[in-house]
């Protein structure tokens, strides 16, 4: 693959006009953010942007319909729904159905939210205290797959929550992650959480953000595992210490958008 020579500063700038011109509300249309910018209280977009990014993955149209599909179920009162839904309030969840992730899955994901929002103060709470006095998202990450399956489940739901003890990319937790924590004056990223340090994520790596980061020497690790996650990440934070996943939105709109 051959990979585009630029100096750290036209590196820099380069990216920094990527991510101006992608971090804006026009991408919001065709992404899954747009599931929890429906709604306004905290308790809400964290539980619906939860599980819009559990299943972002697939054709982008899919994935928004398919989670449109969950928050009507859910009345689009999510909080409201997880704590106080009954069994019989889940059979409906049985229909659902997106790629590998099927009825079974849905239901006991929404389960364990309850859990979570019952007996562990909430979602950002887990993450919080995973991230620890160190700082250290990883051992979020780790720390919240470790409460999440805590509540009875079948063997085949282990599979949607990526396990970084077994160098896991996790995508999807790095990007709700992004989700959550990262703060501008843009209006895409929500910046809800406080007790998470936006400089300490990790990108969401995917094929695209991957493949673009190779070709701009961000990147040498051929697979998208989790020390590709580590070396991307680390060369982003030299670009921006304190905001080195703002950068997701230069890769992904290169990757995707531009074919670059």
């Amino acid at each position: 693959m051959k990979t585009n020579k630029f100096s750290f500063p036209e590196l820099k700038e380069f990216l920094d006009e990527k991510y101006d011109l992608y971090n804006r509300e026009s991408f919001i249309t065709s992404d899954p953010i747009q599931i929890p910018r429906g709604f306004t209280k905290k308790g809400d977009i964290e539980i619906a942007g939860f599980l819009s990014a559990s299943i972002a993955w697939g054709q982008r149209p899919t994935i928004i319909r398919n989670a449109k599909w969950l928050m009507d179920r859910m009345d689009q009162q999510p909080l409201d729904f997880i704590l106080n839904a009954k069994d019989s309030d889940l059979d409906v969840f049985k229909e659902f159905k997106h790629r590998t992730f099927n009825g079974d899955d849905c239901v006991f994901f929404l389960k364990s939210l309850q859990n979570i929002y019952k007996k562990h103060g909430g979602l950002e709470d887990v993450f919080a205290k995973g991230v620890g006095e160190k700082s250290n998202v990883k051992n979020a990450l780790a720390y919240f797959r470790e409460v999440f399956f805590e509540v009875e489940h079948l063997d085949r739901s282990e599979k949607h929550i990526s396990n970084v003890l077994k160098k896991s990319a996790a995508k999807r937790l790095n990007m709700y992650l992004r989700w959550m924590v990262r703060k501008d004056d843009r209006t895409v990223d929500f910046g809800l959480w406080n007790k998470i340090n936006a400089a300490d994520l990790y990108l969401p790596l995917d094929v695209h953000t991957g493949n673009v980061g190779r070709k701009l020497g961000l990147l040498t690790r051929t697979q998208n595992d989790w020390p590709a996650v580590i070396e991307i990440t680390s060369n982003l934070r030299k670009l921006d210490p304190k905001d080195p996943i703002k950068y997701d939105f230069a890769l992904f709109g290169l990757g995707i958008f531009e074919k670059f």
